[in-house]
């Protein structure tokens, strides 16, 4: 008896100790910072209370019937087997309760696919793991990473008020235009989701689903990817940063001449250092998840990079390429070439070929990353050496 009442003190002391945690909890749907989130709650709320009359009304009438019209009281049943009235009456009244909750709801879809006269369009991919954004009308993309740190995920520091939450590059909307987004990916089923904006669409491979939004003011909006596509699914959030119109171009002014400077470095000279530094950059940034930072990788699934002889033979250079840029069939390695510039293309091979025990002096240079592209063939090797290797 005492164990059984010392587990129960156990069981309360526990549950009061989470009160904090369940005050922040909510058991209804956002209302949204936009007309559309805005229309979509109003249905819920009224299907929803329409719901809520019904089910008062149909277990006010079970519960009189039971206890006015008991057998005790010497209630009898009353016999209306094949009754016209009956009849009429349940087959009606649920046709004209659905008819009243389908045209809200009619008016309410037809208002979420109107994705016509957008002024903005905004091209969504999916991949493992991370968001593509490309801006149709001003030839700006770039891809969004998880920006949490490692040493958070694995409780070596304090977590962020935004844990998980939080990218290095958000996507960037203005406020008070029409915003068309284009959702596809590249590998498996994602889900772009923003439950403030109401938009939730699968990124299926191969297809392209369609959404739109019109934010009202500006802010942060955040989400994260809602379908299940592999082992880092909980660590693609979405941002989407909502600026002011003069905002909004001063970022896209700034994306274009970000562009055309990286446009700009695939004719750069390049020395083996520089390639080097840059490469740890992109390594740390696409490829540190899977083959590790310390290069050992997590065999056999992602097979290490220190020491491998596709690394440092220099007879396998063409095959280290082309892993990177085309990718492997049949493997999570994916296809790096419309991911990455040539730049950084050119810098993370360096950078394998380059890191850890792998001193082999070898480089590769955006140049015959771009041939290698269009050429299916990289450029003979320079008699001169990149400090001990050859350079390509």
């Amino acid at each position: 008896m005492r164990l059984r009442t010392h587990k129960l003190f156990l069981l309360l002391a526990g549950l009061m100790s989470t009160v904090t945690a369940r005050a922040d909890w909510t058991v209804n749907m956002t209302e949204g910072v936009t007309s559309l989130s805005r229309s979509i709650y109003s249905l819920h709320m009224t299907i929803f209370w329409i719901c809520v009359v019904i089910g008062v009304l149909v277990f006010a009438v079970m519960f009189w019937s039971v206890i006015f019209h008991r057998k005790s009281r010497g209630a009898k049943p009353a016999d209306f087997h094949e009754s016209t009235l009956v009849e009429i009456l349940w087959t009606s009244v649920p046709f004209a309760i659905l008819v009243a909750m389908a045209i809200p709801a009619t008016k309410t879809l037809i208002e979420v696919y109107d994705a016509d006269d957008a002024e903005v369009d905004i091209k969504i991919t999916g991949y493992q793991w991370k968001w593509q954004y490309e801006y149709l009308d001003d030839d700006v993309g770039f891809f969004s990473n998880l920006k949490t740190g490692k040493e958070q995920i694995y409780n070596l520091r304090t977590k962020d008020p935004e844990y998980l939450l939080e990218v290095d590059e958000p996507m960037v909307v203005p406020v008070g235009r029409k915003i068309r987004f284009l959702v596809t990916a590249a590998d498996v089923i994602h889900a772009w989701w923003v439950p403030a904006l109401a938009v939730k669409k699968d990124a299926i491979p191969g297809f392209i689903n369609e959404a739109w939004t019109k934010i009202d003011e500006p802010g942060i909006y955040r989400g994260q990817c809602a379908e299940l596509c592999g082992k880092d699914h909980g660590f693609m959030p979405i941002v989407v940063d909502a600026r002011s119109e003069a905002d909004y171009q001063t970022w896209l002014d700034e994306k274009k001449a970000e562009a055309q400077k990286i446009r700009e470095l695939t004719s750069k000279d390049w020395t083996l250092e520089e390639l080097v530094a840059r490469g740890e950059g992109v390594y740390t940034k696409v490829c540190a998840a899977c083959h590790q930072p310390n290069g050992k990788g997590m065999p056999p699934m992602f097979p290490a990079l220190d020491g491998s002889d596709m690394a440092v033979n220099p007879a396998r250079m063409v095959e280290h390429v082309d892993i990177v840029v085309n990718g492997k069939k049949g493997t999570a390695m994916q296809a790096f070439g419309g991911q990455l510039s040539e730049a950084d293309l050119a810098a993370v091979i360096t950078y394998e070929r380059n890191a850890w025990g792998n001193k082999t002096g070898e480089m590769v240079t955006p140049k015959a990353i771009l041939d290698y592209k269009q050429t299916g063939k990289l450029p003979e090797v320079h008699a001169g050496k990149a400090s001990e290797g050859g350079s390509i």
